[in-house]
């Protein structure tokens, strides 16, 4: 996540939410793209408004306050952890930290907040075995097939994130390794990934949950022209095995503008991603005027207007990856935004998921509004350790404490989110 901006489009029209999510009986029925426009197998266009699950298969150390400039990602938590305590005891804390992240709670969460959707961010370890390249970890399902399990159980989709590739896809913290950016220039770490997505694709190929594939997040480490070359043979190794899922080909913080047309380029069942953040990383101040400008198309600025437009040229359809409508800007202001977000993003056929489920903290509290739907309750405070030297019952009491620490929900998204007639935060003088 975080050093984002950009982008979504297209015009307004306000959309009444379902209602909730119901209980899933049945396999949810696969999901394809034709021309713009998502669609089931029964040519149902869906109306998906999700979230994303960040800092559960990656970590983000902002996200579970323990953000420092000794250890401040994946891959260097990680070393710490080897030399203190060996690679074997290391992969039980991350057994650990994961199995408590998210739990039954959080899964029971996201139908009270009306969301059928979940981006699931995960670095490539977590799928491949580190220490023996093209093969997989003994554990390697674990947690992408029980989060597709649970999200199918209430009748939530799935849109698989890989958010950090191996030798990492960009200079961010949020790739797992920051500085790094090797994937471009290594022709073996862009092979592996293609190995890496079969792997996947034939697992999930006949599996309607997973609503599609976002083969590489937020790609910034190379030039747009070539982001587009080497996503074009990462699509037509996932195609040698599965022709069933939409292919979400990533943007780069320029756009789109280097991929073409993708059907000039033999790619169908395809989507483009974008992740719009109006209110942050320089595109103006959370508020409702910079949200305003973005959803109702006013100003000079990048809009969804625009968006859809220049989607329409494309004849491709579009996923909202990544988008914050509510941190900063007071409970109902951010419940409000999020609603009409979505309602927006969903009239023009948009599936969207926000950053991002759950931030906690060292103090604790929603404020006026975290990066979280859900934060630890004020005064259930988060210690900060120092992994350098903290303890390993400290650690593992720290990684417990993420899957039982008492939670403040955003209780104006429950609201606006499930309310009858959406909100006009935009009417307000």
């Amino acid at each position: 996540m975080l050093v984002k901006r950009l982008l979504g489009g297209a015009g307004l029209a306000a959309l009444l939410l379902a209602g909730g999510v119901r209980a899933q009986t049945a396999p949810l029925p696969m999901l394809h793209t034709e021309g713009t426009t998502w669609l089931t197998a029964d040519g149902r266009q869906p109306a998906l408004r999700g979230v994303n699950l960040g800092n559960y298969l990656i970590q983000e150390f902002w996200m579970m306050g323990q953000e420092t400039k000794a250890v401040n990602d994946q891959c260097t938590l990680e070393a710490v952890l080897d030399q203190r305590f060996g690679y074997e005891e290391r992969q039980r804390l991350y057994t650990l930290f994961r199995d408590h992240w998210i739990k039954e709670r959080d899964w029971d969460m996201l139908p009270r907040l009306n969301l059928n959707l979940v981006r699931l961010p995960f670095i490539y370890s977590v799928v491949e075995d580190e220490k023996n390249p093209r093969h997989l970890r003994a554990d390697a399902w674990k947690y992408l097939d029980n989060a597709i399990d649970q999200a199918e159980k209430r009748g939530i989709y799935v849109i698989l994130d890989l958010h950090g590739a191996v030798g990492s896809q960009g200079w961010e913290h949020h790739s797992g390794c920051a500085g790094r950016n090797q994937y471009w220039d290594t022709p073996e770490y862009q092979e592996r990934t293609i190995w890496l997505w079969q792997q996947i694709a034939a697992r999930y190929k006949d599996r309607g949950a997973v609503a599609g594939y976002s083969i590489l997040n937020e790609p910034w480490g190379t030039t747009p022209e070539n982001l587009a070359v080497v996503m074009n043979t990462l699509y037509k190794g996932i195609r040698e095995v599965d022709q069933n899922h939409v292919i979400i080909l990533p943007g780069h913080s320029k756009g789109i503008d280097a991929y073409g047309k993708p059907s000039d380029h033999g790619m169908s069942n395809v989507a483009f991603e974008m992740h719009p953040y109006p209110g942050h990383f320089g595109w103006g101040k959370p508020g409702l005027a910079v949200h305003k400008a973005w959803l109702q198309c006013e100003g000079e600025g990048d809009n969804v207007c625009k968006w859809k437009a220049k989607l329409e040229g494309l004849n491709t359809a579009f996923f909202v990856g990544e988008f914050q409508p509510w941190a900063f800007m007071g409970a109902e202001n951010g419940g409000q935004v999020m609603r009409v977000t979505y309602d927006t993003y969903v009239a023009n056929g948009w599936p969207s998921t926000a950053w991002a489920y759950k931030r906690v903290s060292n103090k604790g509290g929603q404020g006026i509004g975290t990066w979280g739907l859900v934060a630890n309750a004020p005064g259930a405070r988060i210690p900060q350790l120092d992994f350098n030297r903290a303890s390993l019952a400290e650690i593992e009491n720290l990684f417990r404490l993420f899957g039982s620490v008492p939670y403040e929900t955003q209780q104006t998204a429950i609201k606006w989110m499930n309310a009858p007639v959406p909100p006009t935060p935009f009417a307000k003088k």
